[in-house]
């Protein structure tokens, strides 16, 4: 048996940054953070300038004003244009030409060394609906599944729409069973939006900023909050005023819902937030059952391992890996959401020898991923008990959004060890004594990397000396790191 959904959110909201905590049936799935400096641009509209047009790769970068030029494919060059050719697809040279201006929204974050991705399909949402400029039609959400249902919000916002022309609109989920006169105030403000922001980009100059999204704390009103959640608790009094506002205006089923928070303990820390925050950012993570999961993501991919760790079941090995693998697949789901890990991602289940049980885990793991607001594709299991699937990515994890690479190992995850240190230093004092006339050397090391040398490697050291004729002395540094050590000729 199911057990039915249901959701509290949670807004934590300081100076520098908003933080909104998604929490099913008491267990954290989702944080979305936002910071004053470095706000996500996903959603905005600029005004862009194309600088350069790539044929090889069948895509240009446009200048819209950011630090990086930003990357738009040829499929997502809007082909609603009446010049260009619906039925064949159409090389970025003949879209495109380099100098041209031209409307465009950002759909991804620029990710590391990446810049933004842009479509020229711009889309306005509201409440119930997305409206598309150049789409001329009506599509609605895979997630609305009743066919009348279907076929009453089609009729019902294709027959609004009739005055709009080549516009289109997109019925959102949230629109299910919502009334027409709801439809059609949605609508008209759809309107006045694209013509304010139309009249914007008209007289804007290339690189500038046309329409800006809203911020978090009124983005989960209007995108992410569904019919179960119970309770959206905020611990700032302002956030809460605007949020209120905004709920009464344009969604107000969630306006009771809303509640300030005014209790002296941090609401993240009430809910336990802030610990599984703090265990998100960890390799391993540990299962119920023993198990553990080992999680290590690059630029390329994402990997889990999946491991039995101390469960050693009840009656055969078998059955130990089938009843780990599937509390691993629920795992692996949450981890997905609670870190937001995107593109590819290969997950390798314990081998199972049962082709039966390798369906079921599959499917275990297909129904956890079903609540994931993000677009997923799974694969079939390999005979290696390997799992390749995608999930759509369009802002930064969250490992990348709080950390940077280690200064130390920078992103390896490795140090070399204190003995590969002391030979370094070895070859490097002979390679300046060939060099350089000197009476000395003075080494400059980390702690740990001088006592090796004044201990286990003191015999190394008195043969160094005497093969270069010249004395060498070392001097801890404690701000060195273990790797870090110069030589200095006396």
């Amino acid at each position: 048996m199911v057990e039915p959904l249901s959701q509290e959110v949670l807004v934590n909201v300081t100076p520098q940054e908003t933080r909104v905590a998604v929490v099913e049936n008491g267990v954290l799935q989702e944080v979305h953070i936002e910071r004053t400096r470095s706000r996500g641009i996903v959603g905005n509209i600029y005004k862009g300038r194309v600088s350069r047009v790539l044929p090889g790769m069948d895509a240009a970068f446009v200048d819209i004003g950011l630090e990086r030029a930003a990357f738009l494919h040829a499929s997502d060059v809007c082909r609603g244009r009446p010049e260009l050719d619906p039925a064949r697809s159409q090389p970025i040279a003949e879209l495109l030409r380099e100098g041209e201006e031209l409307l465009v929204q950002v759909v991804k974050d620029p990710l590391g060394s990446k810049g933004a991705r842009l479509t020229t399909q711009i889309t306005v949402p509201s409440r119930y609906l997305v409206m598309v400029p150049c789409m001329g039609q009506v599509a609605l959400s895979q997630r609305i599944e009743g066919e009348d249902e279907r076929e009453r919000l089609r009729e019902v916002v294709t027959r609004l729409g009739e005055a709009d022309g080549h516009c289109g609109y997109i019925v959102r989920t949230a629109a299910e069973g919502a009334e027409e006169a709801a439809l059609a105030a949605d609508m008209a403000f759809l309107r006045r939006l694209w013509a304010g922001i139309a009249e914007r980009a008209e007289a804007a100059r290339p690189g500038t900023l046309v329409h800006e999204d809203l911020p978090l704390a009124l983005r989960i009103l209007r995108d992410l909050l569904g019919d179960a959640v119970e309770k959206i608790r905020v611990d700032s009094r302002m956030t809460f005023r605007r949020m209120r506002e905004f709920a009464e205006r344009y969604v107000p089923e969630l306006a009771g819902r809303l509640e300030y928070y005014p209790g002296e303990r941090p609401v993240f820390e009430l809910y336990g937030v802030e610990d599984e925050l703090k265990r998100a950012l960890e390799r391993r993570v540990e299962l119920k059952s023993g198990g553990y999961l080992i999680i290590d993501q690059t630029e390329a991919m994402t990997t889990i391992d999946v491991n039995t760790g101390a469960y050693v079941g009840h009656r055969n090995l078998e059955e130990t890996i089938f009843k780990t693998n599937l509390e691993a697949a629920q795992a692996i789901a949450r981890q997905l959401r609670l870190r937001n890990l995107g593109g590819i991602i290969i997950v390798d289940f314990i081998d199972m020898e049962v082709e039966e049980h390798r369906t079921q885990v599959l499917q275990a793991l297909e129904r956890a991923l079903a609540r994931d607001r993000a677009r997923t594709h799974i694969s079939e299991i390999s005979r290696l008990g390997l799992v390749e699937m995608t999930r759509k990515r369009t802002r930064e994890s969250l490992a990348r959004q709080l950390c940077e690479p280690c200064p130390t190992c920078e992103g390896r995850g490795t140090v070399k060890t204190v003995e590969t240190v002391c030979y370094e230093i070895f070859r490097e004092i002979i390679r300046e004594a060939r060099q350089f006339e000197a009476r000395s050397f003075l080494v400059l090391a980390a702690p740990q990397v001088v006592d090796r040398m004044l201990d286990e490697e003191s015999a190394g050291v008195a043969e160094l000396e005497a093969f270069i004729g010249r004395e060498v002395r070392f001097q801890a540094e404690s701000s060195y790191t273990q790797e870090q050590y110069d030589v200095v000729l006396m």
